[in-house]
């Protein structure tokens, strides 16, 4: 296969990434809804966790690279904590 049509693989899938990374984050909304509702901080360690844990064994039955896997999902919590925080007004808005 030429590489120009296996970078164009890539780029549809870089794509589909992005758009499944949006639909996480817009998930904080609710995530952030029923925290309050549990009295849960926005930052919820015990989750993080339990995710990074999941993730990260999962990578590895996948034969991927468990730590980068785990590195990249520390990101997406990241990303959506800050999101809780801009919803619930605590955010880092100028």
């Amino acid at each position: 296969m030429p590489l120009k049509e296996v970078r164009a693989r890539i780029e549809n899938l870089d794509n589909r990434i992005l758009e499944l990374i949006e639909q996480r984050t817009a998930l904080a909304k609710e995530v952030l809804d029923a925290k309050k509702a549990s009295g849960l901080p926005i930052n919820d360690v015990e989750q993080n966790k339990v995710v990074l844990d999941r993730v990260t064994n999962a990578a590895t039955e996948r034969g991927l690279d468990g730590e980068s896997v785990r590195r990249v999902f520390e990101v997406l919590i990241r990303m959506n904590i800050e999101r809780q925080h801009e919803l619930s007004g605590e955010g880092n808005l100028p």
